[in-house]
């Protein structure tokens, strides 16, 4: 009798452990499943400076996603821009460039509409005529960017101090000001102060003056508001004028056209992306 209650007894501990293993595994289970899952497109072509970037956030977000438990996704191919494979994303990122093709800007254009969200760097919002790049895409640039076309950059790439508006999601962990890492920093055609839809999250701050180093003088900003990162309340998105990288163009240290500087190596900058 004794034998058979010690069996029933370790069989009902077996069991025991046995749920609560199962249970430990599914609360595991539930934990790994990402927040949200975020879809890069790229192009990485022509200019180094945002191939560089291009590869510094191929390798710096999944890392952000392992961290903060997202999942990301990337890929060149911009035929995946189709409703489809853009309903297996609630983030959509553009790296570099952005989509040219009529049924692929009619697939973006309806995800942000029903409500999907959107990051886009640098280069995705450039846009003039007469260039590679016309401006043919008047949804895009003048009502979800508002911009309208590139007026305008610095050059070199050069380092900025921003004046932020803490009174958003993505910035209210931020201080007032931040210094940057080096990046070549657009003007547009349009000021983004008089459109009601837009809210500018940061901008450059006078300290930063003259800021660039030409050779051209009109590469040289002395004076004037230039918007760097901003949202539109009528979407889900963020505009990030940063993601061009300082290189060896001169090929001061060897021929391998290296990267001098890395965006995201701006503690503030990187903050912003991932609170965004």
């Amino acid at each position: 009798m004794y034998f058979s209650c010690r069996i029933n007894k370790i069989a009902v501990l077996l069991f025991s452990v046995c749920v609560l293993f199962a249970g430990i595994t599914s609360l595991k289970a539930q934990n790994s499943k990402p927040k949200f899952k975020v879809i890069a497109f790229y192009t990485a072509q022509e200019d180094k400076a945002h191939i560089s970037f291009v590869h510094e956030a191929n390798l710096w977000f999944p890392k952000m996603a392992a961290k903060y438990n997202f999942a990301y996704d990337s890929t060149k191919n911009w035929n995946n821009l189709n409703a489809e494979f853009l309903s297996h994303y609630q983030v959509v990122l553009f790296l570099d460039t952005r989509p040219d093709d009529p049924a692929q800007r009619a697939a973006f254009e309806k995800y942000m509409k029903n409500g999907g969200a959107w990051m886009g760097f640098h280069f995705s919002a450039f846009a003039l005529t007469p260039s590679k790049y016309n401006q043919d895409w008047d949804w895009y640039h003048k009502e979800f960017l508002g911009s309208g076309q590139y007026v305008s950059n610095i050059w070199r790439p050069s380092t900025a101090i921003l004046d932020v508006d803490t009174k958003f999601p993505a910035t209210k962990h931020l201080p007032k000001t931040f210094k940057t890492s080096p990046n070549e920093w657009y003007r547009w055609e349009f000021d983004l102060r008089k459109n009601p839809d837009i809210k500018i999250l940061a901008s450059i701050d006078s300290a930063s003056f003259p800021l660039g180093t030409g050779p051209k003088q009109s590469e040289i900003w002395h004076s004037g508001y230039y918007p760097v990162v901003w949202t539109n309340n009528k979407y889900k998105m963020v505009y990030f004028n940063m993601g061009h990288n300082d290189m060896d163009y001169e090929h001061k240290y060897d021929n391998t056209d290296k990267t001098l500087s890395y965006t995201f190596s701006s503690p503030m900058e990187a903050k912003m992306v991932i609170d965004a």
